[in-house]
């Protein structure tokens, strides 16, 4: 499709969603969930009981126009906007005036982490935070904690085991965690290292950020590669690698993955969100959802996907490696070229049809704002087909009218959801 001709269509099916939300009544809001006014109370067996991964069936089910409505958000620096959002959920600013936020993760003793990444440059500025005081009359916690700074790019945290993971651009770090500590008591263990040296990230190489998630016993770790498409010296770049929680036995679990921000089990089958390469076109290659297995090369940067076909990348047709690299399998979904997939989650058991075992996935959007793609959340039909759970945050054609960009989403329990909006500082609470 040309670009201009997708640009229309997008400009058309917003104003469709926004039409339906001025034409219907706001519903009644749902009974709240009541939760302590000082901890969170994560539901842990929401997500720990999830089937093996071959029998969990993700809810595709369609979402017609009818299905939105319209809110309005009032951010404390002034800004008011309205988003639309599915009938029957409910949108709050938990907590502002971040500068970053990207990651999330909720401690042992229920207190939530949100690592901020400060700024898109290469910085030792940033920090994790801890929300603290959550009120549930007003959604909102009363208090932010710093829990570390001076990090380099820290991008996630994780909890296993009796320690605090920091995933930074150069090395995965682990503290000994203490419920309740606003500072760890002892050093950080280095438990891996990474290169990190390469293009400026403003010409759109060298990716920064490292992912990270455990299952049965073993953390995985996403590296990005060092450019936007070259042959790397370096095995690491571009892989998903899986080692030891103390990061010994370390091997490479998949390859050919450009820049998988986002990677999580879903039951036993681990899932990630991958951005392909730019400087082809306005539309390809489509960025992805993806199951990644052990031993899979999934193909950058000889080949990409696009409408569920998978093409050889000319630029390195000619390649000698390129006769060594299988073509990779489809990919789940096919999101949008520019869209840049981030944090996703599967919404296992929540209290509404239409996303209750779907996985909603964090569009952060193009760099370029006038190619309208992405700064939404949207649920993942499968091939080509996804639809937007909360939209609205691109609001025009300029930087200043883009009003969010979302990163990470992570389910509390199963009636409500936080997201973070890494552009303008927020965090966001979703409920029924």
């Amino acid at each position: 499709m040309p670009v201009s001709l997708h640009r229309t269509l997008s400009l058309f099916l917003m104003s469709l969603l926004l039409i339906q939300c001025n034409s219907k009544k706001k519903v009644q809001e749902a009974p709240t969930v009541k939760t302590d006014t000082t901890r969170l109370q994560p539901v842990d067996s929401i997500i720990a009981a999830a089937e093996p991964a071959d029998t969990i069936v993700f809810n595709t089910s369609a979402i017609s126009a009818n299905d939105y409505q319209e809110q309005t958000i009032n951010l404390a620096r002034g800004v008011s906007f309205k988003l639309c959002l599915l009938k029957g959920l409910n949108i709050t600013v938990a907590a502002e005036g971040f500068k970053r936020p990207r990651f999330m993760a909720l401690s042992p003793d229920g207190r939530l982490f949100i690592t901020d990444l400060y700024d898109r440059s290469d910085n030792n500025k940033g920090q994790i935070l801890i929300c603290e005081n959550w009120n549930d009359s007003s959604k909102k916690f009363e208090k932010i904690d710093t829990f570390l700074s001076g990090l380099r790019n820290p991008n996630q945290v994780a909890f296993y085991k009796g320690y605090l993971y920091i995933a930074e651009t150069q090395a995965i770090t682990r503290y000994r965690y203490e419920p309740g500590s606003l500072a760890p008591a002892a050093p950080p263990e280095i438990i891996a290292r990474f290169p990190d040296y390469g293009l400026s990230y403003k010409y759109g190489g060298w990716h920064l950020t490292r992912s990270i998630c455990f299952k049965d016993d073993k953390l995985y770790v996403s590296v990005g590669s060092s450019c936007n498409a070259c042959l790397e010296t370096e095995p690491v770049r571009a892989s998903i690698l899986q080692m030891n929680p103390d990061g010994s036995e370390s091997i490479i679990f998949a390859s050919g993955l450009r820049n998988s921000v986002g990677i999580k089990f879903i039951g036993n089958q681990l899932w990630a969100t991958s951005m392909g390469r730019d400087l082809i076109g306005g539309d390809r290659p489509e960025d992805l959802f993806l199951q990644v297995n052990q031993g899979v090369h999934y193909g950058w940067p000889f080949y990409y996907q696009y409408k569920n076909k998978i093409y050889a990348d000319a630029t390195f047709k000619d390649s000698t490696m390129a006769d060594t690299i299988a073509e990779p399998p489809l990919a789940y979904a096919g999101l949008a070229a520019h869209t840049a997939p981030l944090g996703f989650e599967f919404m296992k058991g929540f209290n509404d049809k239409l996303i209750r075992d779907a996985v909603l996935v964090c569009l952060h959007g193009s760099n370029s704002v006038n190619r309208h793609r992405g700064n939404e959340i949207v649920k993942i039909r499968g091939g080509n087909n996804y639809q937007p759970v909360i939209t609205g945050f691109l609001q025009g054609n300029t930087e200043k009218q883009r009003l969010g960009r979302p990163c990470d989403i992570l389910m509390y329990n199963e009636n409500a959801f936080f997201f973070t909006d890494d552009t303008n500082g927020v965090l966001y609470y979703v409920y029924k």
